[in-house]
């Protein structure tokens, strides 16, 4: 998948990630805000190949569930107290559901981006095994991580990544240093929803 036109996508989502965890400091996070920004990270999946096709499909299909939801409802809180409301926060299709698998995408990246800036390797199998097993691995069956495992080995080099997303090597460090930063309270303050209401994030 490449990046035509010039287009910037790593720029564009440490923008969207930076203007969502500024805004959060003194307002209630909004379903909108919160969508769009997530939709920009939908491209850097495709950029991973088949090892993380899983991760895209589900990924994007979620998103656009909550960029549906944000027409009728404001903010993520409020998006959580009417899946309470109709006792239906846990099963499959819901709104709460779908932002938790949301917020697992998020903190896949910004652990695969903290691992590509550790390593000098030009290869991502590392880092993205790494972040695979720290956030997806729990949740899946032995299936899905055997299928990943391989997919592993068709990972783009770090080079060819940096190189789809239309930066080079320093620029990339940088809006990769600017995700994790904001990125981080981001995924905080979208656990705190659910801690906070003895749900916990582990289903």
């Amino acid at each position: 998948m490449e990046s035509g036109g010039g287009e910037k996508p790593l720029r564009r989502i440490a923008a969207a990630f930076e203007a969502l965890e500024a805004s959060s400091k003194t307002a209630p996070m909004e379903v909108d805000a919160f969508s769009r920004a997530c939709s920009q990270v939908s491209f850097l999946f495709g950029c991973l190949g088949i090892a993380f096709k899983f991760a895209e499909m589900d990924y994007v299909a979620k998103v656009e569930d909550l960029c549906e939801a944000s027409k009728s409802i404001s903010t993520l809180n409020n998006l959580l107290e009417l899946d309470i409301q109709q006792d239906c926060v846990k099963q499959g299709g819901s709104h709460s559901r779908n932002l938790l698998r949301v917020k697992r995408g998020l903190d896949m990246v910004k652990v695969l981006f903290e691992q590509i800036l550790e390593k000098d390797d030009n290869s991502l199998r590392d880092p993205a095994t790494v972040a695979y097993a720290k956030v997806f691995a729990p949740h899946h069956g032995w299936a899905i991580r055997k299928a990943v495992a391989a997919g592993m080995y068709a990972l783009p080099s770090k080079a060819q990544l940096v190189k789809k997303l239309n930066e080079d090597e320093a620029s990339a460090r940088t809006y990769m240093q600017t995700y994790i930063r904001s990125s981080g309270p981001v995924i905080a303050y979208v656990e705190e929803l659910y801690n906070s209401r003895q749900m916990g994030i582990d289903w």
